[in-house]
């Protein structure tokens, strides 16, 4: 089981979710400023199997807008080990 720590700009949190809820990814947001993209962010926890990060990476990636400024970050992305989990 891994979880999914995706800081995204506000403007990708819409795009990104759907995406992910549509291939039945769960995903919790979090608001969020500052850190990492200096502006205002949102942060995504992904909780999925192993098998599912390529999947939910590449759904990130698609989703999120290029920025005009090249230079711009667009996400940053952490991928943790979950020792344990429970659902109820």
């Amino acid at each position: 089981m891994k979880l999914i720590i995706a800081i995204i700009r506000d403007v990708d949190t819409d795009p990104v979710s759907r995406a992910l809820m549509e291939e039945n990814l769960r995903v919790t947001q979090i608001a969020s400023t500052g850190g990492f993209l200096r502006r205002g962010n949102s942060t995504l926890l992904i909780g999925l199997e192993d098998d599912q990060v390529e999947t939910a990476l590449n759904i990130i990636r698609q989703n999120c807008a290029r920025s005009a400024d090249a230079n711009d970050k667009r996400a940053a992305i952490f991928v943790l080990n979950v020792a344990h989990y429970t659902h109820f």
